[in-house]
């Protein structure tokens, strides 16, 4: 990546010949590991998902976005619409980085509705002549034509005292009471993270309440991408802390995301009772989550399927990373479970397997390169069951079960090219609280996204197989019922 001088990376697109950024394009339309049903970028870089929100019939999800390569330079928003989460049409870039505040980035934040109408608010990214960094939260809203109109100056333009000027992602939201409040990621000035609050009566004008007061006065060195909502009755607060060590099987990644549930916050007043922090995701690639309500009320959640400081073997084709599946989010047994959401049925083009089975040693049940694979009612006769995906001579995806200490472990050592992020390890676990009932996997050509138990433990992590690797082979003594459908 050496061609990625500071001023290769923040040129702005409207700077390049278009004829150059269409031959882009096609590079990475022709390129090896591209998605078949995961939103994906149409060249360069795809990271945090923003502005998820639903409004008259159509659910708005916008992602970061640096378009000319795989790399973080000057940071767009693109933006995606979907009437069913499932099937999702291309916007365009929405969000352009060229006034001042933003002049370096416009950087992750939230969507929300006021005046029946789509308003945005984001971090405006500016660094002066001698490369410091100033941050800024705008506000804006979507006009018809697709493009987000800014409302400047911005409505928070400078950071509080007793903070750095890592203070971003902003998430709105509304009480019942009308008022309106956003919480945002931030670093106190002795390093280390935390999230602040903001109070608004109109979502345009806002006022430092203060800091919002955890059990964790000292966990990693920065809270990103903070989202609290309240759900079951529980307010739940989401962030990704970073700076945080491994733990045995926990915090294995170089950056990790979780949840505090307590009860609801009583805004103003900033004290958050909560329970312990918990992972989200148990796999290799998942980051910067966020949620939105549902027209049915659901609460929705979507991540980055990518992690910040990593290169992935996509990259020399000048694109890189994913968002993941959509995930229907409840508390069960004082934890949050995901699922898939229920619209995902719709992708469904083939059955290719679907009946009660006997699995016996190494047997091979299909072979599938973009699929969903469903195990239920699963009975195991022997202490351990394993399996593999994306399966041929020299490459394959396996996950494994150990039925006495409920440990499950996926490896990707073999799973194609270059592992990514090899240096933090190739294996990832997690001890389940139940036995292994259940299990859903969808593969795409270049993922994986794991349900254990309904919900229970859930992974997400990036592949590169040949495309040749289809095998899907059981091992161990079980009894199950096996669904599987082809994806592509």
């Amino acid at each position: 990546m050496n061609q990625w001088t500071r001023e290769a990376r923040y040129r702005p697109l409207s700077d390049v010949d278009p004829s150059v950024y269409q031959a882009m394009k096609e590079e990475v339309r022709t390129s090896p590991w591209r998605f078949s049903y995961h939103i994906q970028p149409p060249t360069g870089l795809l990271n945090d998902p923003n502005g998820f929100v639903y409004h008259d019939g159509l659910y708005h999800l916008f992602y970061q976005w640096f378009p000319l390569g795989p790399v973080h330079g000057l940071k767009y928003w693109y933006h995606m619409t979907s009437k069913d989460l499932v099937h999702w049409f291309d916007e365009g870039a929405a969000l352009i980085p060229n006034d001042d505040p933003d002049s370096h980035g416009a950087y992750s934040g939230s969507g929300f509705i006021k005046d029946d109408q789509v308003h945005i608010m984001y971090t405006g990214n500016k660094r002066d002549a001698d490369w410091n960094r100033h941050t800024s939260q705008i506000v804006g809203h979507l006009r018809s034509d697709g493009r987000i109109e800014k409302h400047l100056p911005p409505a928070i333009p400078t950071v509080p005292e007793g903070y750095t000027e890592h203070f971003r992602d902003p998430k709105v939201f509304q009480v019942a009471s009308g008022m309106w409040y956003c919480i945002i990621g931030a670093q106190r000035s002795d390093l280390t993270g935390c999230t602040v609050i903001y109070q608004s009566q109109d979502a345009e004008h806002w006022t430092f309440l203060g800091e919002l007061q955890t059990n964790y006065p000292t966990f990693g060195y920065m809270w990103e991408c903070p989202d609290y909502f309240e759900l079951d009755g529980k307010g739940v607060l989401l962030f990704s802390p970073q700076g945080i060590e491994p733990d045995g099987v926990n915090y294995q990644n170089i950056f990790q995301s979780g949840y505090f549930i307590g009860e609801p916050l009583a805004l103003p007043n900033l004290e958050f009772t909560h329970e312990s922090f918990q992972e989200l995701d148990f796999g290799f690639d998942f980051y910067a989550p966020q949620t939105t309500e549902a027209a049915d009320g659901r609460r929705i959640l979507v991540g980055w399927m990518g992690l910040p400081d990593i290169s992935y073997p996509s990259d020399i084709y000048n694109w890189a990373h994913a968002l993941t599946l959509p995930r229907e989010l409840s508390i069960e047994h004082g934890q949050l479970r995901q699922r898939p959401v229920r619209e995902l049925t719709q992708l469904r083009k083939e059955t290719l397997f679907d009946e009660t089975i006997l699995f016996e040693q190494d047997v091979t049940i299909a072979e599938a390169e973009i699929f969903e694979l469903v195990l239920s009612d699963l009975k195991l006769t022997s202490d351990s069951f394993r399996f593999s995906v994306r399966q041929e001579a020299t490459e394959q995806t396996v996950f494994h079960y150990d039925a006495v200490s409920r440990q499950f472990t996926i490896d990707r050592s073999r799973s194609g090219a270059e592992v990514p992020a090899e240096s933090f390890g190739t294996s990832r676990s997690t001890v389940l609280t139940k036995d292994l009932h259940t299990l859903r996997l969808f593969v795409d050509r270049s993922s994986f996204e794991l349900f254990l138990n309904d919900g229970e433990a859930v992974a997400s992590g990036r592949i590169f197989p040949k495309g040749s690797s289809r095998g899907i082979e059981f091992s161990g003594e079980a009894a199950a019922h096996l669904s599987l459908y082809d994806l592509s």
